[in-house]
């Protein structure tokens, strides 16, 4: 059994029959709180100006062909320099047969969004639906599993005049084998130095583990990708899984992933820590640099535990796909539940406790 975090969530969900929200990105912006979801074949934005009590009624960005939804598929959301960013991958057929990565931006805090515009160079290159995005340093960058080769590459563009316009594609990462993971989503985060950094997981002589990769020349060159952890996992299957990332003020840089039926944490170049059974892990770093893990277990149930305590705390009773954000008062949690998405506070470390893995 595990302690309940109580809390109270704020729901969203639709009014019509049938219709459903999921895949959530949370965004803080200050004093403001940015919420992505799909529904559908269509992208929706809220906004929030009480640290995430309420949210406006949901925004229309698009809705363009199909859309890759589900499993990690699905919208993201940055802001810069007063502008919203969101993009996802679409398609005419979907399903995997075509796919281009969209970006749409807002400069009235999402009350009306541009049309899409492409940034794979090569049309349906995009098609595999896996995709991450970050801000910070002047720069909007995506990063994403490139199909234009036979075996899945991770490429990447970026924009610095507010997703107007987009950087030529460039290669971050391949395979030696090939091919990494084709269906692991990637994660993306910007440093207050500007450093660009890039988890995935890669796919080595028929392990799957999670791997780091770094720029330090605005997403130009990358260094030598290596592995997060000691250990590896060797399957011949896909966990559709990718695990996130999270930076503390000190700059301390961790990952969160899975493995087998496991979440792991760990610092590059450090050995990882058992944080719990489960899957679909998000990551944040809070007040003191206390960090902040969220996933779902093997019961379906939605959990969560600090890196500062050994205690897990269970934030729902049934609950998918979390993304979670600092505030600057409070780490808040977004999921799927039910059809509609769930969004409440994840509890604090409790007083006393040491810390493990720093």
């Amino acid at each position: 059994m595990f302690p309940l975090a109580f809390l109270l969530a704020l729901r969203l969900n639709s009014d019509l029959p049938g219709v459903t929200y999921s895949q959530p990105q949370l965004l803080g912006m200050g004093d403001q709180i940015g919420l992505v979801f799909g529904s559908g074949n269509a992208i929706y934005y809220a906004s929030s100006k009480n640290d995430g009590e309420s949210f406006s009624q949901p925004v229309k960005v698009a809705e363009a062909g199909k859309l890759s939804l589900g499993r990690h598929r699905g919208p993201r959301v940055v802001s810069l320099a007063g502008a919203l960013v969101v993009t996802a991958i679409t398609g005419q057929k979907g399903g995997g047969a075509d796919g281009d990565l969209m970006a749409w931006s807002s400069e009235d805090n999402g009350k009306t969004w541009s049309a899409g515009m492409r940034v794979n160079d090569v049309p349906g290159s995009a098609r595999e639906g896996l995709h991450a995005m970050a801000a910070g340093n002047g720069m909007i960058f995506v990063t994403w599993i490139d199909l234009r080769q036979k075996g899945g590459r991770l490429y990447a563009a970026k924009s610095t005049d507010g997703a107007k316009s987009w950087s030529r594609n460039t290669v971050v990462y391949e395979s030696p084998d090939g091919h990494i993971c084709e269906c692991c989503h990637p994660t993306a985060l910007i440093g207050a130095a500007g450093a660009v950094h890039v988890m995935f997981r890669n796919w080595l002589e028929g392990s799957r583990d999670l791997y780091l990769t770094t720029s330090r020349d605005a997403a130009l060159t990358w260094q030598t990708a290596k592995k997060l952890g000691r250990d590896t996992w060797k399957l011949n299957a896909c966990p559709m899984d990718g695990g996130g990332l999270a930076l503390t003020a000190n700059g301390k840089l961790f990952s969160v992933w899975r493995r087998d039926k496991e979440i792991f944490v760990a610092m590059p170049d450090t050995r990882e820590s058992k944080l719990g059974a489960g899957k679909d892990p998000a990551v944040i770093s809070g007040l003191n640099d206390h960090v902040y893990a969220v996933w779902t277990g093997p019961g379906g149930e939605l959990l969560t535990r600090s890196t500062e305590e050994d205690k897990v705390h269970q934030l729902a009773t049934k609950g998918a796909y979390p993304s979670v954000i600092f505030t600057g008062h409070r780490i808040l949690a977004a999921w799927e539940e039910g059809g509609g998405i769930s969004i409440g506070t994840v509890p604090a470390p409790s007083l006393g406790s040491s810390n493990r893995f720093q």
